[in-house]
This record gives C-alpha cells, sequence and structure tokens, in this order.
C-alpha cells in the first residue's frame, strides 16, 4: 500500500494549526499525464520561547510512495528576538536527504539607524561564512537611498548595490569592479510599472507589471534571446512560466502553479 506525505501533513497541520502550502510544477517542462506533475508540500508552525519567536517547518514531496524516508526535502527553523535595539533573525535549513549539515542565514537590522547586516554560512564539520552584506539607508531631496556592500567570501567578489527610490521611480546600480547593472523601475500609472535593466556587457531585459484587481497582477520578464518569464498571482493562486528563447524561436515552457490550501 502506498502512502503521501499529503495526507501526513494534512493530518499534522490540522492538530498544530500549522497552515500547510501546496505547489504543483511540470517536470521538465513537459506535462505528459500524471507522472509529469511534480508535487510539493510545506508546512510550518509557529512557537514562543521566553524571548524568541520560533518558526519552523518542512518542505516535502507529495507523490504517493512506500518509502517515506524518501519524501521530506527540507526541514528549517528560525528564531527571531530584539537585543539593544536591534532585531536579530537566526534561520538553519537542513537537506533531509543529507542530514550532514545546515545552511545558516543570521539578519540583524537597526530601525533607528536605517542599517542593516546580513550573514550566511554552512555548519557542518566546521563553519564556513559564505556571504557578508550591510545595508545603510537616508533620505535625500524627497527621496530614500540605500548603500549596500556585499562580499561574497566563496568566491572572493565583492560589489556595491545602491538604490534610490523617489515612489513612483526606483533606480537601482550593482556596480563591482568586473561588470555593471543599472534598473530603472517606473510606476506609469496606478495599474502599469515597467523596469528596464542593462549591463555593461551590453545585455538587456525589460519587465512589466500590470496590475488587474485586487490581490491579481501579471508580471512579464522579456531577456532577448534569452528567455520570458510570465508570473501571475490571482488571490491565492501563483503561476510561473518559464520559456526559454533562442532568437525567434521558443524552446517549450517550464510551468509551475501554486495556491495556499488549508487542511
Amino acid at each position: 500500500m502506498k502512502y503521501s506525505v499529503l495526507a501526513l501533513l494534512a493530518f499534522t497541520g490540522a492538530a498544530a494549526g500549522g497552515k500547510p502550502s501546496l505547489s504543483i510544477s511540470v517536470r521538465d517542462g513537459k506535462f505528459d499525464g500524471i507522472e509529469g506533475l511534480d508535487p510539493t508540500i510545506s508546512w510550518e508552525n509557529s512557537a514562543k520561547a521566553g524571548d524568541l519567536d520560533i518558526t519552523y517547518g518542512i518542505e516535502a514531496a507529495a507523490r504517493p510512495t512506500a518509502d517515506l524516508a524518501s519524501l521530506p526535502r527540507s526541514i528549517w527553523g528560525k528564531a527571531k528576538t530584539d537585543i539593544s535595539g536591534w532585531g536579530v533573525t537566526a534561520r538553519a535549513e537542513v537537506d533531509a536527504q543529507k542530514m550532514n549539515g545546515a545552511d545558516i542565514e543570521v539578519d540583524a537590522s537597526n530601525n533607528e539607524q536605517d542599517l542593516s547586516v546580513r550573514l550566511t554560512a554552512s555548519a557542518g564539520k566546521d563553519f564556513n561564512v559564505r556571504t557578508v552584506e550591510a545595508t545603510k539607508g537616508f533620505d535625500s531631496n524627497g527621496a530614500h537611498v540605500t548603500v549596500t556592500p556585499r562580499f561574497n567570501v566563496e568566491t572572493d567578489e565583492r560589489d556595491v548595490v545602491v538604490n534610490y527610490d523617489n515612489g513612483d521611480t526606483n533606480v537601482k546600480l550593482t556596480a563591482s569592479a568586473e561588470s555593471q547593472k543599472v534598473t530603472i523601475s517606473q510606476q506609469i500609472d496606478s495599474k502599469n510599472r515597467v523596469a528596464p535593466t542593462i549591463t555593461s556587457s551590453g545585455d538587456l531585459s525589460v519587465e512589466w507589471e500590470r496590475t488587474l484587481a485586487d490581490d491579481s497582477s501579471l508580471t512579464a520578464t522579456l531577456k532577448p534571446n534569452d528567455s520570458l518569464d510570465v508570473e501571475w498571482k490571482d488571490n491565492a493562486w501563483t503561476a510561473n512560466v518559464n520559456m526559454p528563447i533562442d532568437g525567434t524561436s521558443i524552446n517549450g515552457a517550464n510551468v509551475s502553479i501554486k495556491r495556499d490550501v488549508n487542511f
């Protein structure tokens, strides 16, 4: 007899008050019957321990199988607290099929100083820092400006992200010694936003977002000779379509559909 983690987590979520979310995608961009679907379910719950707000959850495959051990994909936990005016959050995620290490994320922010720091690392036999970044914000002539220096310890790459936002227009510059990228996001009217991006190597992409109704929108991102990505949000539903482009040809499509489901 085969079992599904969908039923298992449905029972767990109902008992603990959690709200599982079901996501269904098409494997390799091809749908050739029920076997072409790749359903995934995620579940989370929260608790409080002293000054710590704790959230934890699991992501698992929702396909029928007799091997329950093969279903979990990742297990994660997050703790949040305030320390001397700083909001500090630490998150750890473990690959459920390996269990030999964890991905760590630590975030600290001070709203009064408009300053935040983020660190990512891996923990196993050793603790290795992967990336470090800090963001400082300030107001200038009616706009809000943020400066974010970033350092990738693993690859020894460094860059700086400068963001300028005055409400209707947002300009984002990412610069390193090797390359630069600029994105200019313009709110055309109450329903339409356009954001072209150009890099120092000449690559160009254009994003268009259209608000359809309350909690409903359509976003299309075109990268010439690369891909066309479309995201449609409709209340609890989210559909994503990725279509690789080679010249004027579209080579298949990768599709995923997701919605929040309460069990």
